[in-house]
């Protein structure tokens, strides 16, 4: 991967991962899918300036060809294929959020490492043996991170993995689309997909939302919103140009890292021994799944 595409997916990841931060304390003032729609259609809405502001920068020949009806067609499909796969996601982590702890959210929605192959496989992409071999090492971290005594797991829990397998397919989406549009259109309509899907489920299952409650939690959504949507996922848009899939999402996957230290220093939140060797498990996982292999 170019080392311009891994700073900027490095930074997604930092963000990312203070990110989860605000969304715990978002949780405590308003319900799930309010958040999910307020970061979205936030996220959209500081996007819009800089699509004009860019476009005013393009050559008449790139204008001309982003005009034509297929390229219309094509950044609105993957935008809204995007989008709903994100809403999924961010809905999956915003409910898990309510019973796991920010650091376990973190490394639980970084099983998007994992997820990214196995979903590659049944497209035809296969993986090298050592990213297998990660896979093991993860499955084993998982199994201590989440599983309890009684061999259960928490609901927090498997919210938190639903959310990674959806995070999984919004990669996979991105790496088809992000090369043949605009990256930050792509984004735009990408959130203001999330953000319509949020305000209808907010109206069907959150009725009763006050006034006061959303100042308080304006906050935490004017960070996850401007920050972590409006820059981060746009970096991922533009990060994932021309990288495997794979090693972006193993790059992002540091967030999980970023959530444990921001919820440490901020939220004063701790692991057990036990989840702390699933950590551990699954950072080495990581590392060894970005080892290089030589390509057949």
């Amino acid at each position: 991967m170019p080392i311009k595409n891994f700073l900027i997916l490095l930074l997604t990841a930092m963000i990312w991962g203070t990110a989860f931060v605000g969304q715990a304390l978002g949780m405590k003032y308003v319900p799930p899918f309010t958040f999910t729609a307020g970061r979205s259609l936030l996220g959209a809405l500081v996007l819009v300036p800089v699509i004009y502001f860019l476009d005013r920068f393009k050559s008449p020949a790139r204008r001309a060809e982003e005009s034509t009806p297929e390229a219309k067609k094509l950044v609105w499909v993957g935008g809204i294929l995007c989008g709903i796969a994100l809403f999924a996601a961010e809905s999956f982590q915003q409910f898990g959020l309510i019973q796991t702890p920010v650091g376990k959210a973190g490394f639980l929605t970084a099983l998007y490492i994992i997820f990214v192959p196995l979903i590659a496989l049944f497209r035809g992409k296969r993986s090298s043996g050592i990213l297998w071999i990660a896979v093991l090492i993860a499955m084993a971290g998982l199994y201590f991170l989440s599983v309890k005594g009684d061999f259960s797991v928490g609901s927090g829990d498997i919210l938190c993995i639903a959310g990674a397998v959806c995070y999984a397919i919004q990669i996979l989406i991105i790496d088809r689309y992000a090369p043949k549009v605009d990256g930050v259109k792509l984004s735009c309509i990408m959130f203001l997909t999330g953000g319509v899907l949020g305000a209808f489920f907010t109206l069907i299952f959150e009725p009763g939302l006050t006034l006061s409650a959303i100042k308080a939690a304006l906050p935490a959504i004017l960070y996850v919103g401007i920050l972590s949507n409006g820059v981060a996922y746009t970096l991922q848009v533009i990060g994932q140009k021309g990288a495997n899939p794979t090693i972006a999402s193993l790059t992002m996957s540091l967030e999980s890292v970023f959530a444990v230290i921001s919820g440490w220093l901020i939220l004063g939140q701790t692991l057990n021994l036990r989840e702390a060797l699933g950590c551990l498990l699954m950072a080495c996982a990581i590392v060894i799944a970005q080892l290089p292999t030589k390509n057949k």
